[in-house]
């Protein structure tokens, strides 16, 4: 006797609005941690958020489920010469909606969007132990893996550098940090090239 198939959600994909900026950004938080992505994971913050839902609106998508929040996707485009690039910079889904669909239909509206915008190529990238989502991006066509090496340096374990962490405090409150600045929502900061660093979290999906 063939087994019952799990009854998938009634998943709802929106654009993100001002309400959701705190609840994906505190799923992020849970999502993208340092054990998972030990050096991605410090680009996660408020700014990655917001800045998105400012300048690339209709590429900041979430997912809900019976009106909770179940997942969501920040996207942009890149123009760079005469190609137009689809990048997906988080994709992240919690953890008590993964394996239900949620992801596949947040990446699926984004392509759409992008697509509609004119991006003729896409790019994604994640931790190459993730397997999950290597193997989810990999279903939906992706391939033509490369690899880049992330090199890392503690500054308060270097001797060189030890003049400029007493001057300017080792990281942990002994100096005032540079707030960030609001990225304008301009046409032209859409076209602005953005640096290709990204995560996604994911468990695999039936």
């Amino acid at each position: 006797m063939a087994s019952e198939r799990t009854q998938r959600p009634d998943i709802t994909i929106r654009e993100m609005e001002l309400d959701d900026l705190a609840p994906v950004y505190h799923l992020g938080e849970r999502l993208f941690t340092c054990d998972l992505y030990p050096f991605l994971y410090r680009t996660w913050d408020e700014w990655e958020v917001v800045g998105h839902y400012n300048t690339d609106p209709e590429f900041s998508l979430v997912a809900e489920v019976d009106d909770a929040l179940a997942g969501f996707i920040i996207g942009t485009l890149i123009s760079k010469a005469s190609w137009t690039y689809g990048y997906i910079v988080w994709l992240g889904v919690d953890r008590a909606f993964q394996s239900t669909g949620v992801a596949h239909k947040l990446y699926d509206k984004l392509v759409e969007r992008m697509v509609e915008a004119g991006a003729r190529y896409l790019i994604a990238d994640t931790d190459p132990s993730n397997a999950a989502a290597l193997k989810f991006f990999t279903k939906k066509g992706f391939k033509d893996e490369r690899e880049h090496v992330v090199l890392s340096l503690n500054l308060s374990r270097t001797e060189r550098y030890r003049a400029l962490l007493e001057k300017h405090g080792n990281g942990h409150g002994e100096a005032e940090p540079r707030k960030k600045p609001r990225r304008p929502k301009t046409a032209a900061a859409k076209n602005q090239e953005k640096p290709i660093c990204g995560a996604t979290s994911l468990e695999p999906e039936s």
